[in-house]
């Protein structure tokens, strides 16, 4: 028996997400060419989504057959014992001998033969336990931030910061969300064929199922929606729901001037295209340069011919004058709230690096608000859940504001869901979308999207 082109594909993007510091998604694109079937491509993406959401789980219950911590072992030798359990666990349909036998097969390719009676031994060990839930085998004096971090597999720190300002009931339904696989949601290009699109994509055998939060917006299941018709037109674009309703806060309009200062990979911008229409002007604006060619690639897909695409470092100041009517600052964060999606990051964040990215979005925002017209708006958002990147950073930039700006203020949610509400799907309320003090946010938990925030400013 040979290693099935699934498991080598997992266990190849799991290895360069530990060694090259690759994310899942953009390694497992790679990997899933044309030639992979969809059955294998399914399952590598099963397996590899699946032990790094669930790796401090598969550790933990990995160790009681081991003699030292998985993360002393040689990397081949940690990643096929971490598939394996994740298999044995939670794909009930493998064979157990066929997870323990191919988990085996794995260290040879990492060539590292030497450990496959090992990995043969400690795996029939756990395949023994599999049936036994894991709260079975935790001591009952771990404190409620280790227990939650190792039943639902995230570090201790992340969930004692959440357990403080949520709750225990918020958190474990936090964790569950983090943990389920995301729906694959589209956005609408053309809300006047939407139909006829939706109906073009079900002949293709994608499962469609409408927005929960936008009108544009569709779960693709069933398929890849990435290589039908509609989307190699530019009928179609992947993004979250959330993501999707953050440029919509600017209110853009015909022949505005809008900035958007962190664009790359294009997603926003793209709707801000639109609806600055042919009379407007926007500059889409990001640090590297790379990133804004595959931005410049999206817009080609979408037909998209009116942005002005621009190489800058924000953070050090900007060559505009105050000029913009409508700015987007989207900036670079933690992506706490996207932890579903990209669950490598639960693992490479430290508790310290959130006041670096607060100091850099500081910067952002100070820069950009600089830019903003009289009687403009600015959106400032993330992907994160955390306040020192969020309301802190807005609260600390108008607390310093001086001169022209010292006046500008933010939004009230009675203004900006006023904004939102042609674009609401069926049934879902503008309020449950804001917080008291006026904020955008999303909830994995809540919404079934990314956590995202956003704060809407205005200049006088």
């Amino acid at each position: 028996m040979q290693i099935s082109p699934a498991r080598k594909i997992a266990y190849d993007v799991l290895r360069r997400v530990e060694e090259d510091a690759a994310y899942a998604s953009e390694a497992l694109h790679a990997e899933l060419g044309a030639e992979v079937s969809s059955a294998d491509a399914a399952l590598a993406t099963e397996i590899a989504m699946g032990v790094l959401r669930w790796r401090r789980l598969l550790d933990f219950l990995l160790e009681r057959h081991l003699r030292k911590p998985v993360s002393r072992l040689d990397l081949p030798v940690a990643i096929a014992l971490r598939a394996g359990l994740y298999q044995l666990r939670f794909l009930k349909k493998i064979p157990a001998h066929a997870a323990v036998y191919e988990s085996a097969e794995m260290v040879k390719r990492g060539r590292k033969s030497s450990a496959v009676s090992l990995v043969n031994a400690v795996l029939r060990r756990a395949a023994g336990e599999a049936g036994v839930g894991a709260e079975t085998f935790l001591a009952s004096s771990l404190p409620p931030a280790e227990r939650l971090g190792i039943l639902h597999s995230h570090p201790s720190w992340m969930v004692e910061r959440w357990l403080a300002r949520f709750g225990e009931t918020s958190v474990v339904a936090l964790l569950k969300a983090n943990n389920r696989a995301p729906r694959v949601t589209c956005v609408m290009q053309d809300m006047n064929r939407y139909e006829e699109t939706i109906r073009e994509l079900e002949k293709a055998g994608l499962r469609i199922e409408p927005g929960r939060l936008l009108k544009a917006a569709f779960s693709a299941g069933g398929g890849s929606a990435t290589g039908t018709d509609a989307f190699r037109r530019g009928a179609i674009s992947i993004q979250d729901e959330a993501s999707q309703a953050v440029p919509l806060l600017l209110g853009a309009r015909s022949g505005d001037f809008v900035l958007d200062l962190c664009a790359a990979p294009g997603g926003k911008t793209s709707a801000l295209i639109r609806a600055a229409g042919d009379s407007g002007l926007v500059v889409a604006a990001d640090l590297h340069e790379h990133r804004l060619r595959v931005t410049q690639t999206h817009f080609e897909r979408l037909r998209l011919r009116r942005a002005h695409l621009v190489v800058l470092d924000a953070a050090r100041g900007l060559p505009f004058r105050a000029g913009f009517g409508r700015i987007l600052v989207d900036a670079p964060c933690s992506g706490t709230g996207t932890l579903a999606r990209h669950p490598e990051i639960r693992w490479r964040l430290q508790p310290e690096k959130l006041r670096e990215f607060h100091g850099l979005q500081t910067r952002l925002l100070r820069n950009a608000l600089a830019c903003l017209a009289p009687g403009g708006r600015l959106v400032y958002s993330t992907c994160s859940i955390e306040p020192e990147e969020n309301e802190e950073v807005v609260e600390e930039v108008l607390r310093e504001a001086c001169g022209d700006f010292a006046s500008i203020r933010i939004v009230p949610a009675s203004e900006t869901e006023a904004l939102l509400i042609p674009h609401l799907a069926q049934g879902m309320e503008a309020g449950t979308l804001f917080t008291d003090d006026g904020f955008f946010r999303t909830s994995p938990a809540v919404h079934q999207t990314d956590g995202f925030f956003a704060a809407v400013l205005e200049r006088p």
